[in-house]
């Protein structure tokens, strides 16, 4: 999605095609690529607004009858788009940092947790690129400590700068984490040029992918998205 007229194209593209953001594309390469949301998935998405995460999601469960849910969760009220969605999305208005993790696990079928995490959360863009790559990094490491809770409580914030591996070899459920063993965790960072090659080494048990959206000294966003895709897997997968 390089180029000066690229964002355009693509706004366009989001409105025929009914989507409420160009965002989707991202996701829907993604989903192309990996096939992460498959039948059955569980879904939590976070930092759902405006909802075009929703619609993709939704899209990748298939017909209403192959099951599946999408969760999505966000600081501000966002109404469940009326294209692509259907009665597995739900939507709720909360400051997920602030939600206790049981509150947030009662949400996925039979309190088991999910098995698809995404995180799209972004701060408030101050437009100087290191501050802004910094804030957003934070709310990557408290994503991935949602996901999966202990495994990632021994490194601080700023450990998300450089690459780093996360000893969770025995997390899981019982470590208050919310991501299913074998499940997809999702993270969007923005990275300046000054903090690049931002890598996370998650559990074991988890398949991590990180989107990166570079952004110019001069703080202007380039729609060019880079996808780190590291599969630790023990082999054992849900949905």
């Amino acid at each position: 999605m390089s180029g000066a007229g690229a964002p355009d194209f693509f706004y366009r593209e989001a409105q025929r095609l009914g989507y409420l953001a160009r965002s989707a594309f991202k996701l829907l390469q993604i989903q192309k690529q990996y096939k992460l949301i498959k039948p059955g998935s569980s879904v939590l998405d976070l930092g759902c607004a405006p909802g075009a995460w929703l619609q993709v999601a939704c899209q990748s469960l298939g017909p209403l009858k192959n099951g599946g849910s999408v969760v999505g969760i966000d600081i501000k009220k966002v109404k469940v788009p009326s294209l692509h969605c259907d009665a597995r999305v739900q939507t709720v208005s909360a400051d997920v940092m602030n939600m206790p993790k049981k509150q947030v696990r009662a949400l996925s079928p039979q309190q088991k947790g999910f098995s698809v995490i995404l995180s799209d959360m972004c701060p408030s863009v101050s437009g100087i690129p290191i501050k802004d790559a910094a804030l957003s990094a934070e709310l990557g490491m408290q994503a991935l400590g949602l996901a999966v809770g202990q495994a990632s409580s021994a490194y601080p914030a700023e450990d998300i700068h450089r690459e780093g591996q996360l000893d969770g070899s025995d997390s899981g459920p019982a470590d208050g984490g919310l991501l299913q063993q074998g499940g997809h965790l999702v993270i969007k960072l923005l990275e300046s040029e000054d903090v690049q090659g931002v890598k996370f080494t998650s559990s074991g048990r988890y398949n991590l992918l990180l989107v990166s959206k570079m952004c110019s000294l001069s703080s202007l966003c380039h729609s060019q998205s880079s996808a780190k895709f590291a599969n630790h897997s023990s082999g054992r997968h849900h949905g």
